[in-house]
């Protein structure tokens, strides 16, 4: 059996309809490999759909301030794909007068364009001799021809790379590589695949040997790391009923970086309520008069990939001396406004539950 063939017949009959494919525009193809990154398929077409309409041309997201463009992408994570991309977007229009890369090699000097969404965009909107290897064409070919290497080590890496090159049909690159993420996703699936309805099933090593759950191979794992996180809602009524509260844009290098947050301490280890009030950091407000907690902690987790974040949030109803003085440090903002900010989901959970 040819494996090529038999994959792009199978492709022709069962390839997802998908508004990229349709149209076939590099812009759109590049949002699309983007937003796909870590998220399901399912969630990722509706964030494209709004994403394109706010920003339908690479200039007009090169235009938009980075708080729109991560307006947009709130509730996808991963949020330094939001602003690599509208970096991108800026130096395709200040570099390269708005015009789109047109070879995998140019779209590789745009910031965060990595070797398999350069090979992706190329291959699929120009038709370039690459093969496109994410998460599902690695399992596809580890499970298919039974292969040992870890699929997270560099000798891996370049073996899978290996072979998707020389299986790859040379002038359908763009077919190929689309019918692999489609069959890994549709057939291939990480849990419960579809074998016995597989027609790549009589050449396919790991169904042979019984081994289809024993592959991709990957290293150890890392553990994520356990952070604590302690919030204060600042909040007072003015007018009555209508909620008003203190909130921060985050400066520091990380995910959450200039999002919008509540005042907060950070622990790596879990400490009391008493700890967190006396703090030394918080003796601006809390020395003073003016405030008081008149509900109780709420508590949250919240999974990233390296971090098990466990956040509690303390309402506390600020006035007088202690809101003057929080109005030194922090920025004022009403729930409806807030509800336009950049945020992370973990502190929209909160809102949502404590004002739903």
């Amino acid at each position: 059996m040819d494996f090529a063939a038999v994959l792009l017949e199978w492709y022709e009959k069962n390839g997802r309809e998908l508004p990229w494919r349709k149209s076939g525009h590099p812009y759109e193809i590049w949002l699309s490999e983007v937003i796909l990154q870590q998220t399901r398929m399912e969630q990722g077409l509706d964030y494209f759909e709004r994403f394109l309409e706010a920003f339908p041309t690479v200039e007009a997201l090169a235009a938009a301030s980075q708080e729109q463009v991560l307006r947009q992408w709130q509730g996808l994570g991963y949020y330094s794909r939001a602003r690599n991309l509208h970096k991108s977007a800026q130096q395709v229009v200040s570099e390269r007068g708005g015009r789109l890369p047109g070879s995998s090699k140019e779209w590789l000097r745009l910031k965060g364009v990595g070797s398999y969404t350069a090979a992706a965009i190329a291959s699929m909107a120009f038709n370039e001799d690459l093969p496109a290897l994410d998460g599902n064409v690695y399992r596809v070919l580890a499970r298919v021809f039974a292969i040992e290497h870890s699929i997270d080590s560099a000798a891996g890496k370049r073996h899978f790379e290996e072979l998707a090159t020389n299986l790859l049909p040379r002038g359908r690159a763009g077919a190929f590589n689309q019918a692999m993420m489609d069959f890994g996703s549709l057939v291939c699936r990480p849990v419960h695949p579809l074998c016995v309805q597989c027609m790549i099933q009589p050449m396919c090593e790991a169904f042979a040997r019984d081994r289809v759950h024993d592959y991709p191979r990957r290293k150890g794992k890392k553990q994520p790391v356990d952070r604590y996180f302690y919030y204060f809602l600042f909040y007072w009524e003015e007018p009555p009923g209508a909620k008003q509260f203190f909130v921060q844009e985050r400066d520091k290098k990380g995910i959450w970086q200039h999002m919008f947050d509540l005042p907060l301490m950070e622990s790596s280890v879990k400490i009391s309520d008493e700890t967190v009030f006396t703090h030394a950091d918080w003796r601006f407000v809390f020395g003073l008069e003016g405030w008081r907690q008149e509900q109780q902690p709420v508590d949250l987790k919240h999974l990233l990939t390296h971090r098990r974040i466990h956040a509690r949030f303390y309402p506390v109803r600020v006035s007088g001396q202690a809101r003057r003085a929080l109005h030194q440090r922090y920025q004022q903002t009403s729930r409806e406004d807030f509800h336009e900010l950049p945020k992370s989901r973990l502190l929209e959970r909160f809102i949502s539950r404590l004002w739903s």
